[in-house]
């Protein structure tokens, strides 16, 4: 289980490259809440999103080969390991599915990145990123279940933790759960670690509801950054043991919550990126009296003049 030792040391091992990215402490009256709100503005982060912290612990932690590295992903991911993999000097190879949008796959070819199309699904891109791994010997980069990448995806919950210290609940997205299990491992029992998925997304919430990661649906409004099939292996027992709740959100409250952190807070977040916020939008999630309440913004790549944003 990833532990807050191996998160500190990604701390410290990921900290020339990546951003400690801002808090900005809300009134409830700012977001239409009525409780004060803490955000964490991890759509700051290089590449648009959390995923470079995960994606640099886990190249600084391998011998690199002559061949570089290899992911799959909805594209956030993609692109972080491509960013991560331009600025140590090695070449990638990321495969995409075809529900990636333009906006990801120009960012990932962007940082010089060899983009592929494997599929219509993640999990249809995992299984061609692997058939070419097994031709080219390149060093895998998993976009949540492997146990560097889930250290340094906790590091946003170090930060999160060392800034904003009163926190009692935080609120984070779930995709295929690097993020949230990291997070998790970081607070244990130190704040209420809540977990929000779309409701065309809900892999976490049907594995926690199983006791065992299950196959889910995967469509909606944010499915290229959270349509995880399955949950990580990994992460699930940290979710087992100290996710405190997991909640469901419609697409029209996403879409309400990206509107939003344009009209209040002139930031463009994606779909993925606001839906964690979109649990207290719609009342998914219900604070208790007295709760201070820390979200987390944990993406940026769309295209602005498309959706919520304009």
């Amino acid at each position: 289980m990833t532990s807050r030792t191996a998160i500190a040391a990604a701390a410290a091992r990921i900290a020339a490259h990546v951003r400690r990215t801002p808090l900005l402490r809300l009134a409830g009256t700012d977001l239409g809440l009525t409780f004060p709100v803490t955000l964490k503005l991890e759509l700051l982060q290089h590449a648009g999103s959390f995923k470079p912290r995960g994606a640099f612990n886990r190249l600084l932690s391998a011998e690199l080969p002559r061949a570089g590295v290899i992911a799959a992903s909805g594209g956030n991911h993609g692109a972080a390991v491509a960013y991560a993999a331009r600025a140590l000097g090695v070449t990638a190879e990321i495969f995409v599915p075809a529900l990636t949008p333009a906006a990801k796959v120009a960012r990932i070819a962007s940082y010089g990145a060899r983009v592929v199309q494997g599929g219509e699904t993640y999990a249809e891109a995992l299984a061609a990123s692997r058939e070419r791994l097994a031709e080219t010997g390149a060093l895998e980069v998993h976009a949540y279940d492997h146990a560097d990448v889930l250290a340094g995806q906790g590091t946003v919950g170090r930060e999160f933790e060392l800034d904003a210290p009163e926190l009692t609940h935080v609120l984070v997205a779930t995709g295929g759960g690097g993020l949230i299990g990291g997070i998790a491992a970081w607070y244990a029992a130190s704040a209420a670690i809540v977990s929000v998925e779309p409701a065309g997304c809900p892999a976490l919430h049907n594995a926690l509801q199983a006791g065992e990661p299950v196959p889910a649906p995967v469509g909606g409004l944010a499915a290229d950054s959270l349509g995880a099939r399955q949950v990580g292996g990994l992460m699930f027992p940290i979710a087992a043991r100290y996710v405190a709740a997991s909640v469901l959100v419609p697409d029209d409250a996403i879409a309400t919550a990206q509107q939003l952190i344009w009209d209040r807070l002139r930031l463009i977040a994606e779909p993925g990126g606001a839906t964690a916020l979109a649990a207290l939008v719609c009342g998914a999630f219900v604070p208790p009296a007295g709760a201070r309440v820390g979200v987390l913004v944990c993406g940026a790549n769309t295209d602005p003049t498309k959706g919520a944003a304009p």
